[in-house]
This record gives C-alpha cells, sequence and structure tokens, in this order.
C-alpha cells in the first residue's frame, strides 16, 4: 500500500522549483494507556478547573494570556494570535548549502521523507544527487501554519529526507552539564577500553535487532487478562555493584571474549554446472 502524503509543497532556490510531497518518516509505536474510573471502568475526561472559584471552565470561557512576570499575564484574543501569524506558505526556501559535519544533530526535531510531485522528478533527482556529489545539506525556512520553521533537506538513499529543526536558543547548553572531574587514565586502561570495544563493534547499525521488550511484555499480560490468568511478574534484577574502573574492564573483556561464536548459516549450494562437451 502507497503512502499517504500529509502536505505538499515548492522547493525553490534561485530560480529553480521543485514541487514535492511530505511524507511521515517515522512515528511512535509505544504502549498508551488510558485513565479510567476505578469504580466502573468508564474513560475519564479532562476538565479545566478555575482555583480560584473552584469550578469547571467550559472552553468557551477561556482566554490565552503569556505570563511576562510571575503572576501577570498579558491576555491576546484569538483575532490577535492571528493576525501576528506570518504569511501560511506551502514554499519551502532554501537559503544556503552547507557541509553536514557542520549541523549539530541535537537540533533535529522531526523527520519526513520527501517525494516528488507531477512534474518534479528530474529536478528532484538532480538536488538530491547533487548534494549527495558534494556532500551538502540545505537549509531553509518553510513558513508552514502561519509560523516559520527552520529546515534542512539532506539526501537520503536515492531522494530527500526533510528534518525540522531546533532554533540555536532552544537547545540547552551542553557546558551546563556537569561532566565529572578531569581524568588521567593509565596505557592499560585505555588499551582494554578499546580492545571491548573492538569485541563489542558492528560492521553497521541494524535497527531491526532492538524491539520495545516493555511493549511486547504488555501485550502478553493483556492476552493473559483477557484469557482470565494471572500475570507473571518478573523478580526485581540485582543492582549492580559498582567495581574499579579496571577490573569492570578486563571483567567485562573476558566475559565478551568467552561467549560462544555464532555458527555461520548454511550457504545454499550452488546448483552445479553442467560440463561442455567437445564435439567433433
Amino acid at each position: 500500500m502507497a503512502a499517504r502524503a500529509i502536505a505538499s509543497g515548492t522547493i525553490s532556490f534561485g530560480l529553480v522549483s521543485i514541487p514535492v510531497k511530505l511524507f511521515t518518516a517515522a512515528s511512535s509505536e509505544s504502549v498508551h494507556f488510558n485513565m479510567l474510573h476505578a469504580g466502573c471502568g468508564a474513560r475519564l475526561k479532562q476538565q479545566m478547573i478555575c482555583p480560584t472559584h473552584d469550578q469547571v471552565v467550559p472552553r468557551d470561557q477561556t482566554v490565552k494570556g503569556y505570563e511576562y512576570s510571575r503572576g501577570q499575564y498579558v491576555l491576546f484574543t484569538d483575532e490577535e494570535l492571528k493576525a501576528m501569524e506570518g504569511p501560511k506558505s506551502s514554499s519551502l526556501e532554501i537559503t544556503e548549502f552547507v557541509p553536514l559535519n557542520t549541523v549539530d544533530l541535537v537540533q533535529v526535531e522531526k523527520s519526513y521523507y520527501l517525494g516528488p510531485d507531477k512534474g518534479g522528478d528530474r529536478a528532484y533527482k538532480l538536488l538530491s544527487e547533487s548534494m549527495q556529489r558534494m556532500g551538502r545539506v540545505a537549509v531553509g525556512r518553510w513558513g508552514a501554519r502561519g509560523k516559520d520553521q527552520l529546515v534542512l533537506i539532506r539526501p537520503y538513499k536515492d531522494g530527500l529526507l526533510l528534518h525540522q529543526m531546533y532554533l540555536a536558543n532552544e537547545v540547552r547548553a551542553f557546558d551546563d552539564i556537569d561532566r565529572g572531574a578531569k581524568a588521567e587514565f593509565k596505557e592499560i586502561e585505555k588499551d582494554l577500553a578499546e580492545k571491548l570495544i573492538a569485541e563489542l563493534s558492528a560492521d553497521a547499525f541494524d535497527a531491526t535487532k532492538f524491539k520495545d521488550e516493555y511493549e511486547q511484555r504488555v501485550q502478553t499480560a493483556v492476552e493473559q487478562k483477557v484469557a482470565g490468568q494471572q500475570i507473571s511478574v518478573a523478580p526485581e534484577q540485582p543492582k549492580a555493584q559498582i567495581i574499579d574502573l579496571f577490573e569492570a574492564l578486563k571483567q567485562s573483556l573476558s566475559e565478551v571474549q568467552a561467549r560462544p561464536l555464532k555458527k555461520a548459516e548454511p550457504e545454499e549450494a550452488a546448483p552445479a554446472r553442467k560440463r561442455k562437451t567437445k564435439t567433433g
């Protein structure tokens, strides 16, 4: 079944315009629970309550406010908020091309697939292949929903991917994080760490190897409850003991090296080739 586009737009740079479609690249599949009334099992509804009057406030009696000082708000009507929005546009204007390694991926907020719309196939492919060859990504602004969105377009496989980006002032400074005291390491500690990393290394990241084990446990529990069975709860795992760094590296490397090697899957026998016979 073909994917359904969630929006359409136009990528523009210089005099070039590329009609594109936007597709969801990823969505959460995590388990969700609903809040129910313990007495009857009905699903609960959320309400807005005024703490001053201790009463439920209907939505048509609410107004939006911006807290400019603690406990003090400037009020805005829907019309005033609407007037401050920029023009809604499906145009995605590229402002510059930059090397991918100069982009900090911590700024990536959401990702979307881009596909060509009618008449945009050749220009779409040309942009993707050109950025791929040059090792560049496109930076631009997208006037979606009346608010400017900083976006990044990069070549992906044989097409294009769009990243919606956080602005610089929205990213917390890493320097504010306590990264511990400076440490000196012995050469043998460095050597053991590198050997352990090498033993646990793979040729490439394969996301299919990782499953949501919590979701699987929940689904099993749901099936048991539906069938009227008791849920079995796994015992709590003992907390890991903090040991000396050198000993931790040494033991970890020893355990990894002691693991049995996986046997290679037998290859299918190739069909025997018929020998050519010489004819007189």
